[in-house]
């Protein structure tokens, strides 16, 4: 029990993550801390942004227009009640006898016609409160959810090597993937794989791997000569390798040729010493851990990043093999370059240094079985170059060379080095460093940090890895595409400035003919007020080279628009590149504005190095300088806060967990699917929401505004035109279906098309069919139609016999006639406005015109004490009655002309962009279709055709 009281200080490596695997061990005595809100996640989590689409955000303020509206014609409506009101009596006479003024109740008394005004101000209200839509909000929701769902079940956006389909994980902003101004993406894991492949190194100054990278075949498309020392100097720039090579199957992480050192040849190259440490230190520094599956004996590593694992693949492929590890040591298979034999080999691990974004490089002390205490290191070239002693710099000219080319050919490099220990001085070193271990103050990880840095020191130079983060499936065809559709590409990355602007080119985000405009801090003068440390003299010397910078940038786009006829030579011919120094002074008040004003000029911008606080920071900037939406996607957890700052969050589920899909608003499994989500799901789904939206308000103010004639026309006497069911079910059962399967099924054009046309999308950027002229356009046909619905209803059917009888129209023929009108109307409206027709859009237009029929002949046998006015009105007044189908026809032929004209006018001299595709579908031969994208009834005519041109070639 003494044993179990002892007290121990845990250690970061003792603690477990939530999620983490435990391996190679029978059991553990553990306890649990940080629950519940203690726990990391807990403490750092935010309340995730609001987010409304702009879409939604004007409907609002059309909701206020109407509302002023419905409160203007209601106060107009009473004030004019109230004057009438007061002269039924004047000077003891009466004028409206008929009404009975002298003995009235408030409603009407002229005695008290401020208040009757009142109170009719209030019936107004309650009346005309049908130009509100407030069934709209339910409608757009549940059309909404339909959408999500066919965004959920797109097979073309289904990614079968990892089971993963795309997922609305919002209904809210389905609008607005369709009006996105500028995408600002990740590039590790978004644009590229996140799969790491070894595929080059140097060794003792010479490089080894053959073949060309992504980016190295679009240097060669753009004409750039790639050095051929990147290929050990071979002459072919594609490298060739022996069949033996070629003929093996392909590794995961694992794409290195070279058979100068593959298959044992190593060893008879010049430096087999240096490559046999460089080797180990790939199979020695890291903290993967082994899996050896028990059938097939074949062993798999656990990495902590797609780098590790493919360093050790890399040492394993070369003869280096690592097959076991404990707490205190690493058991590697090798090839003894003296002997020629294989050898198993421990090495008994004393510290391990892991690497962190502060260090930006790991190392361990191991000892081997020659009682050799070694150092074995791997970093960034920033900071291991540094740490090479005099005598271990004897290839450092040739390395950096090579690392150059490397991050040239979009490769990430690190350098590797190791040091021998002396014996007394790692004692000295190690008796300290338990000290600071056991230690439990607030700078614990600082002395620690400072401890391993002094056994980092004197290293030798061994050389460099090139690992190669492939791009994904079809991202430069994707990124064209969007920029065919004008929508402007940042990519915020915390890679180095050469491979950012490289993978821009083998992804076509810069082209060949796009000029560069590059901000940073590696110019000389910067670089010597670094070394002597004064940081006052170094912040203010970087202000103004970025300030001269910037200004020189604005001033060399300004030039080229000056010197340009038309805009093609302006914007679309610029690219911004700027590195994270940089880009921490342009996010500066003083300077955020003219950083802005340059990067939006430009058709494509690459922020280098950049930390998570300056992607969100960015991504702000963006979203409120333009006013227009913003798309961020990334596949991290360092992108978590740009996803939330954008508009629209899209999250890659990839090999970075699954942090950005849970902070997202859309999650796809590759970038290539933002191609399809936005160019159609986006334009389809902005192009149904503004037409059911437009569309709604039109059918209400058409309707609404019968009223408020009928109201003048019968002097505001707060008679309803309508029978009460009548109007309770407009909005529910006669005309709510079909703008419904509006935002459901339309399509202007198809998925090919959208994806064929990308300039189609630019509809919904400049956001052309849901613009204020637009809107207040189909508000004001709304306005027409009603006064033709009245006018031309009472005018026709008035002073005149209505029945076989002669009898003439009274109140309630009235309204079920001009009830139907509207009906007609509006269904036959929203059969002019789709553009793509299926049984479901004509079974809810014709259906929702038989409801009413159906409808006002079983409502009308009910008892008049339920029917009301409705009581027998269609089966003995209306239907027997030629005249009652004549205005109904003649009405709606009346109200839908200006529209059909307008349409057929606007679709051929000022056409929209939908309106020029959707001709050049007509024409057919235009668009280079085939047979399957015509619509299935032009098919079936050119079937028929075929057949009878066969017939007569017989």
């Amino acid at each position: 029990m003494k044993n179990l009281c002892k007290s121990i200080r845990p250690w970061l490596n003792q603690i477990l993550l939530r999620d983490s695997k435990l391996k190679n061990t029978d059991y553990i005595y553990g306890i649990v801390i940080f629950t519940g809100h203690d726990t990391k996640v807990m403490q750092n989590s935010t309340d995730p942004p609001s987010k409304r689409s702009k879409i939604e955000r004007k409907m609002d303020k059309i909701i206020y227009i109407l509302f002023s509206t419905l409160v203007l014609i209601s106060f107009i409506g009473s004030v004019f009640f109230g004057v009438e009101t007061k002269r039924d009596i004047s000077s003891g006479r009466y004028r409206r006898w008929y009404l009975r003024p002298d003995n009235t109740t408030v409603f009407y008394d002229p005695r008290r016609a401020t208040l009757a005004a009142v109170l009719h101000f209030l019936t107004a209200l309650m009346l005309y409160g049908y130009l509100i839509p407030i069934s709209l909000y339910v409608s757009i929701e549940l059309v909404k959810v339909l959408q999500s769902i066919f965004i959920n079940h797109d097979q073309e956006m289904y990614f079968e090597e990892t089971d993963r389909p795309a997922r609305a994980r919002t209904s809210n902003l389905n609008e607005e993937l369709g009006q996105v101004d500028t995408i600002l993406s990740d590039k590790t894991g978004t644009l590229t794989c996140n799969s790491m492949e070894f595929v080059k190194c140097s060794i003792g100054g010479i490089p080894y791997g053959r073949g060309m990278t992504e980016v190295e075949k679009a240097l060669v498309r753009r004409g750039s000569d790639v050095e051929s020392e990147v290929d050990g100097g071979s002459s072919d720039i594609l490298g060739q390798s022996n069949d033996a090579v070629d003929s093996r199957h392909s590794i995961k992480g694992f794409n290195f040729k070279d058979e100068r050192i593959m298959m044992g040849q190593w060893v008879n190259e010049p430096y087999p010493d240096f490559i046999q440490r460089f080797f180990r230190v790939l199979a020695i520094c890291h903290t993967a851990i082994p899996d050896v599956d028990k059938e097939s004996r074949e062993i798999s590593y656990e990495a902590e990043s797609p780098d590790e694992a493919a360093f050790v693949i890399a040492a394993r492929e070369l003869g280096f093999e690592f097959f076991a590890r404990t707490q205190t040591s690493i058991s590697l298979h090798e090839l003894n370059y003296e002997s020629g034999k294989k050898v198993d080999r421990v090495y008994r691990l004393l510290h391990v240094f892991e690497f962190s974004s502060s260090r930006k490089r790991m190392s361990v002390i191991v000892r081997n079985e020659e009682n050799q205490l070694l150092l074995l290191c791997k970093g960034a070239d920033s900071v291991m170059f540094e740490r090479i002693s005099q005598h271990g710099r004897q290839f450092e000219a040739e390395t950096r060379d090579h690392i150059k080319s490397y991050s040239e050919a979009g490769l990430r490099t690190l350098v590797i080095a190791y040091r021998e220990l002396d014996e007394e001085e790692y004692k000295l070193w190690d008796n300290e460093f338990s000290k600071i271990k056991t230690t439990v103050t607030e700078d614990r990880d600082v002395l620690v940090d400072a401890a391993a840095d002094k056994m980092e020191r004197d290293l030798i130079l061994l050389g460099a890895t090139a690992v190669e983060d492939r791009l994904q499936k079809g991202v430069p065809e994707c990124i064209e595409k969007l920029a065919r559709a004008k929508i402007k590409l940042w990519v915020l990355t915390g890679d180095k400035m050469e491979t950012a602007v490289n993978i821009g080119y083998a992804c076509s985000l810069l082209r060949q003919d796009m000029k560069q405009i590059v901000i940073t801090l590696d110019s000389p003068d910067i670089l010597s007020l670094e070394k002597q440390g004064d940081k006052e003299a170094l912040s203010k010397a970087s202000l103004e080279s970025i300030k001269k910078q910037i200004r020189e940038g604005i001033s060399q786009i300004k030039s080229a628009k000056e010197s340009s006829n038309t805009n093609k030579g302006s914007s679309s011919g610029f690219g911004l590149i700027i590195d994270g120094k940089s880009l921490d002074y342009s996010l500066n008040k003083n300077l955020e504005r003219s950083f802005f004003e340059l990067a939006i000029n430009c058709a494509s911008v690459i922020c280098c190095r950049s930390s998570p606080k300056q992607k969100a920071r960015v991504t702000k900037l963006v979203k409120l300088g333009t006013g227009k939406t913003t798309l961020s996607i990334g596949d991290g957890a360092n992108d978590v806060g740009m996803l939330q700052e954008a508009d629209i969050g899209v999250g890659i589920s990839g090999a970075e967990g699954m942090q950005a899909v849970m902070a997202s608003d859309f999650a796809i499994a590759q970038f290539r699917f933002l191609e399809r989500l936005l160019l159609v799901h986006g334009h389809w789904c902005y192009r149904r929401i503004s037409m059911m939206i437009c569309y709604f308000f039109y059918k209400n103010i058409a309707f609404g505004f019968t009223l408020f004639w009928f109201e003048a026309y019968a002097s505001f006497s707060g008679q309803a035109a309508y029978n009460d069911w009548y109007m309770s079910f407009y909005n529910v059962f006669f005309t709510s279906l079909p703008v419904i399967a509006l935002g459901v099924f339309d399509q202007d054009v198809s998925a090919k098309l959208c994806l064929k046309y990308p300039y189609l999308y630019l509809e919904g950027v400049e956001d052309i069919l849901f613009s204020w002229p637009r809107i207040l356009g189909w508000m004001l046909n709304g306005v027409l139609s009603s006064l033709v619905i009245f006018f031309l209803t009472t005018n026709s059917v008035l002073n005149q016999a209505f029945r076989r009888d002669g009898k003439v129209v009274d109140f309630e023929i009235l309204g079920v006639t001009m009830y139907t009108c509207v009906v007609w109307t509006v269904n036959c409206q929203m059969a002019l406005s789709i553009n793509y027709f299926t049984w479901i859009q004509h079974f809810f237009i014709w259906g929702s015109i038989a409801f009413w029929y159906v409808f006002v002949l079983v409502y009308g046998y009910l008892s008049p004490a339920i029917s009301t006015t409705a009581y027998r009105v269609f089966v003995e007044a209306c239907a027997p009655s030629g005249l009652y189908w004549l205005v109904t026809l003649l009405v709606v032929v009346c109200v839908l002309l200006p529209y059909f004209s307008y349409r057929s006018f606007q679709s051929r001299f000022l056409p929209m962009y939908h309106d020029i595709i959707q001709r050049k579908q007509v024409e057919g031969h235009e668009v280079g279709l085939s047979d399957d994208e015509l619509p299935k009834q032009v098919q079936g005519k050119l079937l028929h055709l075929r057949e009878r041109l066969k017939q007569r070639e017989l």
